[in-house]
């Protein structure tokens, strides 16, 4: 037998299984933390687990997957940022702008990635998308707010209002309402508004906006998602459509959406995640908007409101629903 060719082969083969991974020795430890649970959201946590399983990093093998929720909470956040930041993760994971805050404000050693956010700088996480500070860094979600609008009006060409309901607690919503009055301004539209701060009100505020205005607009604010049906049900009921910030609310009723997949930027996030385990700096990773964005059409919806819509706009579409 000849010892070198043995020992050559055994060099090669723990080169081929050793090297992509910086804990290989280890189970790397991966902790998620998610505002609420709602279908976006869920999907982003999924596409993540995904994300890093083809990365080589299997949950239950060499991957130690932690995930709670706070329940709509931020409260309840900042206590799962403590704990988490207590048992000492590789990296910590923020779905959604809350979570994403209150791990930040709970570690500044701890590499944190946040995901599903629409406006990192805004809310504080970061000061430059570009330079990462510290151990932060991530995905944007921001909602193409001004294609939005310009969707509603194609779809109703004489609506002069645009209703929306959203939480003013939450950085993300604000923003995105700001967005909407810029962008409702410039096409000549009135904003109509209605507040919310917990799931429970968003049906009540919802019946109100929609007796006032022409369109509903559901934006990917939390509080609002995790509420879609009462959102909706209420929108229907006064005959008046909903235009979606998300294409998960596509199955609930809303007539159109045009957002992002948020499986995708799950899996766009383990990128994040998977550079950090094999041992890239956050300094390494700019932060950035999430790639891609569908636009899907609810054919059935819309004829139960006796809207038309555009064969220009189903072309384009990336999918309808019938």
């Amino acid at each position: 037998m000849d010892i070198s060719k043995l020992f050559v082969s055994a060099c090669c083969a723990a080169t081929l299984f050793s090297a992509p991974f910086a804990v290989s020795a280890e189970t790397a430890k991966v902790a998620v933390s998610q505002i609420v649970e709602h279908p976006a959201l869920d999907a982003t946590r999924q596409g993540l687990l995904d994300g890093l399983k083809e990365k080589g990093y299997i949950d239950g093998e060499n991957l130690e997957f932690s995930y709670q929720t706070a329940q709509g909470n931020p409260a309840i956040a900042v206590q799962i940022a403590r704990q988490y930041v207590g048992e000492s993760p590789d990296v910590l994971v923020g779905i959604a702008t809350p979570s994403a805050q209150a791990l930040v404000a709970a570690t500044k050693s701890i590499p944190v990635v946040f995901t599903a956010v629409t406006d990192p700088v805004g809310a504080k996480l970061i000061k430059d998308m570009s330079k990462p500070s510290a151990n932060v860094t991530g995905l944007s979600d921001l909602s193409p707010v001004a294609q939005h609008v310009a969707l509603a009006k194609e779809l109703l060409p004489n609506m002069k209002t645009i209703g929306v309901v959203y939480n003013p607690g939450e950085s993300n919503a604000v923003a995105l309402v700001e967005l909407l009055q810029e962008a409702a301004k410039n096409e000549g539209l009135t904003v109509i508004e209605g507040t919310a701060l917990r799931s429970a009100d968003v049906q009540s505020a919802a019946q109100i906006v929609a007796s006032k205005a022409d369109v509903i607009y559901a934006p990917t604010d939390n509080t609002v998602a995790s509420a879609i049906d009462g959102l909706i049900g209420a929108a229907n009921q006064a005959k008046k459509p909903v235009i979606g910030g998300a294409t998960s609310y596509i199955p609930n009723g809303a007539i159109a959406a045009l957002g992002f997949d948020y499986y995708q930027i799950g899996v766009q996030t383990a990128d994040y995640v998977a550079a950090l385990l094999d041992g890239k700096e956050v300094s390494a990773l700019p932060a950035k908007v999430a790639v891609g964005s569908d636009l899907v059409i609810n054919q059935k919806a819309a004829q139960k409101l006796g809207i038309t819509v555009p064969q220009a706009l189903l072309d384009r579409a990336t999918s309808v629903e019938k």
